[in-house]
């Protein structure tokens, strides 16, 4: 389904995890994020982009390696690709890509295509890079925490800010690499949406929005929880069941976060 659309943005939303792809048009490219899941949604997906692309570059940016995300390239053989540098050398490929193999053959899924790792052509080293096309700059960060791998991207003058899977209003953070990490990221968030002029946030699992108050308090919300995790005796989840609908079924995330979080206060 599509969640969110503009002139020059269009957000796809999966039927699982409220997982979203979006695709921002400008005079001379097409860039997307993570194009997934479900071969139906993909194959929605790379229909508007044939629609729409014309003589334009398609570039797609992959927020982080978790499998979900980039169970869609091999979809888009002729796009430019975006990622961090961890990405394009991560050392655990053949795991990730087995985990495709593993979810198509759990659910009889088939595909129009072969699921391959991304082959990254625009590697992200640092803080500030950017990429300047024609009538837009794309900004990058790097964004560990939930992945060793994650970048986020801020796309000017349009004040996009593609935040990959941070700043979720339907997940609490997903602490996966590492806990300072992650606060280390948030802080970063702080940092892009003080000097940034952010209009529209669109996390990788959840709903866009281009309500300015809601982006802050996406922000408010996971500094509050990393800052609370540590010493948590048991508020926490009562504040995540109250925040978060889907939360009995992450509750084992939030008491792993628990420990890692614990472990690296001592």
């Amino acid at each position: 389904m599509i969640q969110f659309k503009n002139d020059f943005l269009t957000v796809f939303e999966s039927s699982l995890y409220k997982t979203t792809t979006a695709v921002v048009e400008t005079s001379d490219a097409i860039i997307m994020t993570d194009p997934n899941w479900l071969p139906v949604e993909i194959e929605t997906i790379k229909r508007y982009i044939d629609q729409h692309l014309g003589n334009r570059q398609l570039y797609i940016i992959y927020t982080h390696s978790d499998f979900d995300h980039i169970i869609g390239a091999g979809a888009f053989p002729d796009a430019a690709v975006i990622a961090s540098e961890k990405l394009a050398d991560q050392p655990h490929k053949k795991e990730i890509m087995q985990k495709i193999k593993s979810f198509d053959e759990r659910y009889y899924i088939t595909r129009n295509y072969t699921p391959e790792y991304p082959s990254v052509d625009v590697a992200v080293s640092h803080d500030g890079q950017t990429l300047e096309l024609e009538s837009i700059t794309l900004t990058f960060y790097l964004a560990p925490g939930h992945t060793a791998d994650g970048i986020f991207t801020v796309i000017e003058p349009h004040g996009i800010f593609l935040s990959g899977d941070y700043l979720s209003d339907v997940e609490f953070p997903f602490i996966f690499s590492g806990y300072d990490d992650y606060v280390e990221t948030v802080k970063k968030t702080k940092y892009i949406w003080q000097n940034h002029s952010i209009k529209i946030h669109i996390p990788g699992h959840g709903t866009a929005t281009d309500n300015q108050h809601e982006i802050e308090k996406r922000i408010n919300e996971s500094d509050y929880y990393l800052t609370e995790l540590p010493r948590d005796e048991g508020a926490l989840e009562k504040y995540l069941s109250e925040t978060y609908w889907h939360y009995e079924s992450m509750k084992s995330i939030h008491a792993d976060n628990k420990k890692m979080a614990q472990a690296a206060m001592k």
